[in-house]
């Protein structure tokens, strides 16, 4: 049971297509936890553009899967980059993220044996 995610518009979107789910969901485990390694490149180098571009880049798989907490978070730091803020202001809304998204990869690895 699905806990730290949601693929109602996964599901939605592929009209129940198992395959594409599971593209979708491998994509996801795959992807997502490289790009906020950028992300947190971005952030300690106080290279705001890696940050924003790598942020902008996962906002719509975290919205895809239903990470809403999330979703709203990685548009802050989006911002963040967008506006060259200071570090400290951003580090606990990365970890929040970055912790969502390790416990949706493990739930997600679990639920589809991947």
């Amino acid at each position: 049971m699905a806990i730290n995610y949601n693929l109602s518009k996964v599901y939605a979107l592929s009209d129940n297509d198992p395959e594409f789910v599971m593209q979708i969901i491998t994509l996801f485990v795959t992807e997502v936890p490289e790009d906020l390694k950028q992300i947190d490149l971005g952030i300690k180098t106080k290279d705001h553009h890696l940050a924003y571009s790598y942020a902008h880049k996962i906002k719509p798989s975290l919205d895809l899967i239903g990470m809403t907490v999330a979703h709203q978070e990685i548009l802050e730091v989006e911002a963040w980059g967008k506006r060259e803020g200071k570090r400290k202001e951003i580090n606990d809304t990365f970890a929040s993220i970055q912790s969502q998204v390790d416990k949706a990869v493990k739930e997600i690895k679990k639920d589809f044996e991947l």
